[in-house]
């Protein structure tokens, strides 16, 4: 498994922009595909982005597609999730998770973060 820390979250506008780092450590980190989830109080965990460990394979949720872009750099083993035209509804907890399987449900997941609070005023 690996360990997770995002950082990056905080209080916007609607219409701005925030980017999200996830820093990555341990045993062949590189070698995970990555994701972001949120998740607000009382509702399931929503899958947001994901990115393969080649970094070539990207998917997004339709929710964000257009608006949030993920990327991973290799050398500081950190992923991020660059989030553009923010709207109240991106407003959640944020988490960053790895695994070594391909698919976007979270129980393909096995190593998460502690979440980064994401808040939109409108």
């Amino acid at each position: 498994q690996v360990q997770l820390v995002e950082s990056g979250g905080g209080l916007v506008q609607a219409g701005g922009s925030l980017r999200l780092s996830c820093a990555a450590s341990g045993r062949a980190v590189s070698m995970y595909n990555m994701a972001w989830f949120r998740q607000v109080p009382g509702k399931e965990r929503e899958f947001v982005a994901t990115i393969d460990w080649t970094g070539t394979s990207i998917s997004y949720a339709d929710s964000t597609k257009g608006r949030f872009t993920i990327s991973r750099d290799g050398a500081k083993n950190t992923v991020y999730l660059q989030m553009n035209s923010l709207k109240p509804e991106d407003t959640a907890v944020y988490y960053c998770a790895a695994t070594t399987r391909r698919g976007t449900l979270p129980d393909l997941f096995s190593s998460w973060g502690q979440g980064t609070q994401v808040t939109v005023s409108s």
